[in-house]
């Protein structure tokens, strides 16, 4: 069991940001990502379409043998992981609550802010998980849905993304929050725009480093880390493999040496 892979699944890149922090903080785990590129972004579905994506992308990972499923993707976390939970006999662990928590427990002043897409920001996922964890706080969501599409682009550091998210964010300026979950796992690409629009005093949460801390803490739990070498990393999308491995180099490094296509069931 230990040997088994650790499968992570998003709509598109983002979840490679997951896949990176996940790498970082557990080098002896072997990982599978799967990025449904075919219905991409997963943001502006309706919410019975992004559980049948969803469930079929679980499904076909629990086929590679995985110990556990990390939903790298904020809109499937907040509209289908009861499903993907039914659907699959192993661990699944998704991407809201550990953001939630972690930006729960730094805010100094309670005043909070979450960006994400139209699906995740409506279904009110994180406003509930936070008002869960420390009552009283002040939220404030703003819904960014051209953010996928730019990253998808591959222009997380272009001008163009400046100026997007210059528009998006002007309702933050004032609102005094001090905090700001990037809720979608697409958002850490944009770290430095998102910077250079709120300034350096606003936090960012990084619902991708959380991830991977839940993750290792649920291993642990579990008795199922690994600490062997040779570790395996291996790819798959829906759609457009050879664009798919351009981006994910950009990201990841040389080290991606192959994405393999498979059309998902749903």
């Amino acid at each position: 069991m230990r040997d088994r892979p650790i499968g992570v699944f998003d709509s598109g890149v983002g979840g490679l940001t997951v896949f990176k922090a996940l790498e970082e903080r557990l080098p002896g785990e072997n990982l599978v990502y799967f990025g449904d590129t075919a219905h991409v972004p997963y943001g502006s579905k309706s919410p019975k379409a992004v559980a049948r994506y969803s469930v079929a992308v679980a499904r076909f990972l629990a086929r590679r043998g995985i110990k556990a499923l990390v939903v790298a993707c904020n809109t499937s976390s907040a509209l289908a992981l009861p499903q993907i939970r039914q659907a699959v006999a192993v661990p699944v662990i998704g991407v809201i609550a550990p953001g939630a928590r972690a930006a729960a427990e730094a805010s100094p002043s309670g005043r909070i802010g979450i960006i994400g897409t139209e699906a995740t920001i409506a279904s009110g996922a994180y406003t509930r998980e936070l008002s869960r964890r420390k009552p009283g706080l002040r939220v404030m969501a703003k819904a960014c849905p051209l953010f996928v599409p730019l990253i998808e682009e591959g222009w997380w550091s272009d001008d163009v993304a400046w100026l997007v998210a210059r528009r998006y964010l002007k309702d933050f300026h004032g609102s005094g929050i001090d905090t700001l979950i990037l809720g979608c796992t697409h958002y850490p690409l944009l770290k430095p725009v998102l910077r250079r629009v709120l300034g350096a005093k606003v936090l960012l949460i990084d619902s991708a480093e959380e991830t991977a801390r839940e993750t290792e803490r649920h291993l642990a739990g579990l008795g199922r880390l690994r600490s062997g070498r040779g570790v395996r990393r291996d790819f798959y999308v829906s759609d457009g493999p050879d664009r798919f491995l351009g981006l994910a180099r950009r990201f990841l490094g040389s080290g991606v040496k192959r994405v393999r296509l498979e059309q998902i069931d749903a």
